[in-house]
């Protein structure tokens, strides 16, 4: 029998503003991803369950519905002189939606829209094949790689889904010890697969014995039907790893990417990282609660290890492109429903 929590949400976003909704197929999101998808979370908006797409059919702007407020899941999909066109029809239909880790770019055209801007964190971004590893700030990077290869580890790329009851068993084994361990965290993030989609990558590190000791997966990025570069998707390791396991197994990833001509890697964002004036009109309230959040022992240790994942994200020196969210009124309990869309709370 549903819960009552259930019957609440399913009230709530049946008094949302009624946007109108396009029925796209898997393999239609796909295609716009693989002409218009340049930006670290498109990929995922075509292949993320439970998002809704507003869509006149060159491209879709995804949301999500919670407690009768839309969130649209980064950029539009659609040809980039496009972008201010269809969010202005979005915004117009969906009576003041949120919009969640956009580029500068959108978030300009917001901010003409009356929207209070504020950032969200940063994207990293390994800019290749300008960047490398070389020089001394990058020696601990190449030390991991180094102490793994002396100690017996090999890494390689799995081509084929060959090892998917290995990496079901990583995964078990990875999230036993994590924060939450009830759920995965959505919307921002999309639930683990076993099987790669298509066009992803999986690079897998094993342990002396052959054992599989991580795993890290990649999201492509497109330009024009063309594959441009890669975003990190998932990663998995054994509870006890090492801790040179994942900084050996990115590098590797790396170096194999800038080796085949691909022309950037984003590691993905640092939720609340640098969250300074975003320079738009903006929320100070919510520019202080995301800094007191980023700082706080409790978030980092019980809800989600912010300071650890800068941290790691740190090691490579990339490029720190901030990300931004948009909304225009920010209140509490708009606030409460993008907490509940994502699984924070």
């Amino acid at each position: 029998m549903p819960s009552l929590r259930i019957h609440i949400d399913r009230f709530l976003d049946g008094a949302a503003p009624k946007v109108p909704r396009r029925e796209l197929t898997h393999l239609e999101r796909l295609e716009l991803v693989r002409r218009h998808g340049d930006f670290s979370l498109a990929y995922s908006t075509a292949v993320q369950q439970k998002l809704s797409y507003f869509s006149e059919g060159d491209g879709y702007i995804a949301f999500g519905t919670k407690m009768k407020h839309h969130f649209a899941l980064g950029d539009p999909v659609v040809d980039p002189p496009d972008r201010p066109g269809y969010i202005k029809r979005f915004v117009e239909a969906a009576g003041g939606p949120w919009f969640v880790q956009i580029s500068a770019a959108t978030a300009k055209v917001l901010a003409g829209l009356g929207y209070q801007i504020n950032r969200l964190g940063v994207d990293t971004r390994l800019q290749l094949p300008a960047h490398d590893f070389s020089g001394r700030r990058n020696e601990t990077v190449r030390y991991s790689e180094r102490w793994l290869a002396k100690k017996g580890f090999t890494f390689a790329e799995d081509r084929a889904n060959m090892l998917l009851d290995e990496v079901s068993r990583l995964s078990e084994n990875w999230r036993g010890e994590r924060i939450v361990k009830r759920w995965e965290m959505g919307f921002l993030n999309r639930p683990f697969a076993d099987h790669l989609g298509a066009d992803m990558r999986r690079f897998v590190l094993h342990g002396p014995r052959g054992e599989l000791v991580a795993i890290l997966d990649f999201d492509p990025l497109f330009s024009n039907g063309e594959v441009i570069g890669y975003t990190t998707a998932f990663k998995r390791k054994q509870v006890d790893a090492t801790p040179h396991a994942e900084i050996g197994l990115t590098k590797f990833a790396v170096d194999r990417f800038r080796e085949e001509g691909v022309s950037v890697v984003t590691l993905g964002l640092s939720p609340l990282l640098d969250v300074e004036p975003s320079g738009f009109a903006e929320s100070s309230f919510w520019r202080s609660t995301f800094r007191r959040a980023y700082e706080s022992p409790w978030v980092n240790r019980s809800r989600f290890n912010l300071q650890g994942q800068a941290a790691f994200k740190r090691r490579f020196h990339g490029l720190e492109e901030p990300t931004y969210i948009a909304f225009r009124k920010g209140t509490l309990m708009e606030m409460l429903g993008l907490l509940r869309l994502i699984k924070a709370i």
